[in-house]
């Protein structure tokens, strides 16, 4: 039999691949066309690439690897800020875990990845999980770009962040707390007026703060410190007491600073 008569040799089967050899074979295939950036973003102008560009380089390279990609929320923050318009912007961060299994084995390997998204509607977390997918798959098979990749096509207009009285809400909790320990120790209505004149100033523009927490912080503090003011008159104990009480004004509203 000639050369020419032979059979040709059947194909040779693709040995199975451990979740590594896998990875490196996405990397390898998707090196080859990469994915473009053929999106572009409606505010600043720059390009970028989408997560369905992504999805339609991926998928075709996971199914002939057997590797799979299984996403797993870990934690979801969320907060409330305007656009430069005033209307509802949410913003909200999404920490997740993304597991590169074989199908072949099953060996495992779990990539940790943030997501980060604004949205006026209700599609600020689907953005955000959308991001950190994108973002772990490209940093995972080193897909090349150029310079950074924003995930959404569009950049909301913020308005600036409004100054509140505390630079953090810690320092809100603990300046608070403080306050509150002190007129807990109070036992004489003098010790009250020198803690309010020891911290006027903050508690005043706590009053008068845009930020809702600072004004609920005040609240907090008014209502403990009246209620105090109210049962120390009603007690006099000495004569120097009841000369302090009988010296200060009725009790005020909760929305007043006594004495």
């Amino acid at each position: 039999m000639t050369t020419r008569e032979q059979k040709a040799e059947p194909p040779k089967e693709k040995q199975p691949l451990n979740v590594y050899q896998a990875i490196a074979e996405v990397q390898a295939e998707l090196a080859k066309s990469g994915i473009s950036k053929s999106n572009k973003n409606k505010e600043q102008g720059y390009t970028f690439r989408g997560i369905d560009d992504l999805y339609n380089a991926l998928a075709k390279c996971l199914s002939e690897t057997g590797l799979c990609i299984l996403p797993r929320i870990l934690s979801r923050e969320m907060s409330e800020r305007k656009t430069a318009k005033g209307n509802p912007l949410f913003s909200v961060i999404v920490e997740a875990e993304f597991d590169f299994v074989s199908s072949h084995d099953g060996t495992k390997h779990t990539v940790r990845m943030y997501g980060e998204a604004m949205d006026t509607a209700d599609k600020a977390t689907n953005k955000a999980m959308s991001a950190a997918y994108k973002y772990a798959c490209l940093q995972t098979f080193c897909i090349p770009t150029e310079g950074d990749n924003d995930p959404d096509s569009t950049t909301p207009e913020v308005a600036p962040k409004t100054a509140g009285v505390f630079s953090s809400r810690e320092e809100l909790d603990s300046f608070v707390t403080n306050y509150l320990d002190a007129l807990n120790k109070a036992t004489t209505l003098e010790h009250v007026k020198d803690q309010r004149d020891l911290n006027a100033a903050r508690v005043t523009a706590m009053k008068n703060s845009p930020v809702a927490e600072d004004r609920e912080g005040y609240q907090k503090i008014i209502t403990v410190q009246n209620a105090l003011v109210t049962k120390l008159k009603e007690k006099p104990t000495t004569v120097d007491a009841a000369k302090q009480s009988a010296s200060l004004p009725p009790a005020v509203g909760d929305d007043e600073i006594p004495f």
